[in-house]
């Protein structure tokens, strides 16, 4: 049998398991899962004969050596940073890889030596990335089959909860890492291309340049800028395009509330606030205000962000409970970042019977014999509960789809690279419509300019 090590079986792994599992038969596949929580792991298996489960650590390197020699091709779905030691083994011991994650530097190295072995190093095979590339260079490649100009592109994800389990007035609950909500868009300036001139938004300004999306069916959307629009620029071959513009998806609102944190300094990550454990959510949210020794904390919050009582935004940190003088933050020597984490989390972790939900959406601007156009394509993915998530869905999906295409030789180009070739992109796409992973493109007017990039 064609033996598959998957190495981590965190919340990202359910449809990547049971996709290989449900081909072991037709396709001959055995899948072992390697995992530090084998109980978790057993349970992502259903006991399905052509698997097996073994307590693997990443850092205990003769053992994990001991199970990548044992396997064909090997799927990292560690955290991003342990994947290196996992690609140095499948270079040595001539096995291919797979990851959802960013190409590091450190795996960017390994590119000649795994061309010399053949092997494919696929990496960024997720949902974004991944999706977001193949999505892309599909209609890119479409536009320039036909002799046409890219002369816009803007590329938007949003991970969010579903219609039905949409239940506060934020619109949002952490369907992903929490930690990476809070301090979005820190650690410099967004910068992006507009009509040829390069645009940088500073962090303190970043959720109050949004702009609107709207998704058939689903409503209208808003989005913030990505740190940095410019990082597939080469990649996608569009060094002459004018506008050139990444961003992340939420509910209408939610960007200017909370610019409101942004604004106080609670989503600081760079020092730690004293006496942490000791403190009232109240107490936190009164150490980044003015002292007065008649004025209320509410009162004194109203007024330092200029929030009338009336306004919905006032509504919105009252249902967080942020005032609460009962409930305590209990976390030593905490950053101001990792105490409003906590504060969110009681508020925004999905309950057992949520929902969550991926929203993808493109904007191709180009020119074809003369005349300008433009194509808007989008996606929604729904989850089904809390272990099938929508999430989990469109990030695993492509690294199975991938891993089996990888094996059957549909995709044999070897290197460390991202799905961007057709090569890649056409048969993962066309699986991922059986699955209800579909964009929907529609021709709409060009209009290029957009002054809310300015």
């Amino acid at each position: 049998m064609r033996k598959i090590l998957i190495i981590g079986a965190g919340k990202s792994s359910s449809y990547l398991i049971k996709y290989l599992l449900d081909k072991s038969q037709s396709e001959n596949l055995h899948v072992t899962i390697g995992d530090l929580n084998v109980e978790n792991a057993k349970k992502l298996t259903n006991n399905h004969t052509n698997s097996d489960v073994i307590h693997l650590d990443v850092f205990d390197a003769s053992s994990r050596i001991s199970a990548v020699k044992n396997a064909d091709i090997v799927v990292s779905m560690l955290p991003a940073r342990f994947h290196i030691e996992v690609a140095k083994d499948c270079i040595t011991l001539g096995k291919h890889m797979v990851t959802a994650s960013y190409v590091s530097d450190e795996m960017q190295a390994l590119d000649e030596l795994a061309k010399d072995k053949g092997l494919v190093f696929m990496n960024e095979i997720g949902v974004d990335p991944g999706i977001d590339h193949m999505s892309a260079m599909k209609v890119i490649d479409e536009i320039r089959d036909k002799g046409g100009k890219l002369l816009l592109f803007e590329s938007f994800t949003g991970g969010l909860v579903a219609p039905e389990s949409d239940t506060n007035l934020w619109n949002y609950k952490f369907t992903w890492n929490p930690r990476n909500v809070v301090v979005a868009g820190q650690g410099g300036a967004a910068k992006f291309l507009q009509e040829n001139q390069y645009k940088y938004i500073p962090y303190n300004r970043l959720f109050r340049r949004t702009e609107f999306l709207d998704v058939e069916g689903f409503g209208r959307f808003e989005a913030y800028a990505n740190r940095d629009s410019l990082k597939y620029q080469s990649v996608y071959g569009l060094e002459d395009i004018k506008t050139l513009y990444r961003g992340t998806m939420r509910r209408v609102g939610f960007s200017r509330a909370w610019n409101v944190f942004v604004q106080l300094g609670m989503t600081d990550d760079s020092y730690v606030i004293e006496d942490s454990e000791n403190m009232s959510y109240r107490d936190f949210v009164n150490s980044f205000l003015a002292y007065s020794p008649t004025d209320s904390v509410e009162l004194k919050f109203r007024h330092a962000l200029k929030i009338d009582q009336d306004d919905i935004v006032w509504d919105k940190f009252m249902e967080l409970d942020i005032f609460s003088a009962e409930k305590r933050v209990e976390l030593k020597r905490a950053t101001p970042a990792q105490i409003l984490q906590k504060i969110l989390m009681d508020s925004w972790t999905l309950a057992p019977e949520d929902k969550d939900m991926i929203v993808m959406y493109h904007k191709f601007g180009f020119e074809l014999n003369g005349q300008k156009h433009q194509i808007d394509s989008t996606m929604v993915a729904l989850g089904e509960d809390q272990t099938y998530t929508a999430m989990a869905k469109t990030v695993g999906l492509p690294v199975a789809i991938a891993t089996l295409a990888i094996l059957n030789g549909t995709i044999s180009t070897p290197g460390v690279q991202i799905p961007i070739t057709k090569e890649v992109y056409t048969t993962i796409l066309k699986e991922l419509e059986s699955f209800d992973i579909i964009f929907n493109e529609k021709d709409t007017q060009y209009l290029g300019y957009n002054p809310l990039h300015q």
